[in-house]
């Protein structure tokens, strides 16, 4: 079940990478062009992003090194990236919102190195009944305010599961290792632009993260702005939602 539905996330993810890398080699011949000192720091949080994420892929790690800081950011960027429609998230304290944004994203990452489709290792191995039951709680989203304090609880016992299980098959089944070797090296590549200057934009996607006419940069699939002197990411443009 799990690769069936997430194969095609693989697939978009690899999309948006390499669709990142396209302009800078297409225009390899150009006129070589200096950043800004800004546009410098905001590649540089977001390659610190990858570096941090890249290590064991611990996704809380990274974003609590590279993400906003302001607590009303966090909330707006949790409630944008989280099918929670039904609940009233007024009743919902900040902790628990943005947990549960981070352990989506994290069960994500996890979920897509289970996929080996042309591998040595069965499905019904890199799948079983108790890996399929944590993709099943995806499809069932919470109604209340209760039932969802509850999916914040069994979403955090998840991600030690499906971590705990793909530490066994990576330490069984070289495929498995090599996989995630694969997407760690695969995240390490995000190169200043020489060929042209990269501008700020304005009317961010998510108004309730910033206003309509505050700046913030594209870097690649990340979305940087300026916060008290500092580059921080407010946005991961990657395809996560698993239900």
């Amino acid at each position: 079940m799990i690769k069936q539905c997430l194969a095609i996330c693989l697939c978009l993810v690899a999309v948006a990478s390499v669709s990142g890398q396209t302009r800078s080699k297409s225009a390899a011949k150009a006129t070589v062009v200096k950043q800004p000192a800004e546009v410098a720091a905001a590649y540089e949080v977001c390659r610190e992003f990858q570096r941090v994420f890249g290590e064991d892929l611990d996704f809380d790690r990274a974003f609590e090194q590279t993400f906003t800081k302001n607590p009303a950011r966090r909330r707006a960027i949790a409630r944008a990236e989280i099918n929670v429609s039904d609940v009233d998230l007024a009743r919902i304290d900040d902790a628990t919102l943005i947990g549960i944004y981070k352990d989506e994203t994290q069960l994500f990452w996890l979920l897509l190195m289970l996929i080996d489709p042309d591998g040595p290792v069965g499905e019904s191995e890199l799948s079983p009944p108790e890996i399929d039951n944590v993709y099943d709680r995806f499809r069932v989203r919470p109604k209340t305010a209760q039932e969802l304090r509850e999916y914040a609880a069994e979403l955090k016992q998840d991600v030690i599961a499906v971590r705990a299980h793909l530490n066994q098959l990576s330490a069984k089944h070289v495929s498995v290792a090599e996989r995630i070797q694969q997407m760690k090296k695969g995240l390490s590549d995000l190169k200043l632009p020489d060929t042209y200057v990269v501008k700020p934009l304005t009317s961010y996607r998510n108004s309730n993260v910033l206003g309509a006419n505050e700046k913030y940069y594209q870097i690649g699939n990340y979305e940087v702005v300026r916060e008290n002197g500092e580059m921080k990411i407010i946005g991961i443009r990657f395809f996560t939602t698993l239900f």
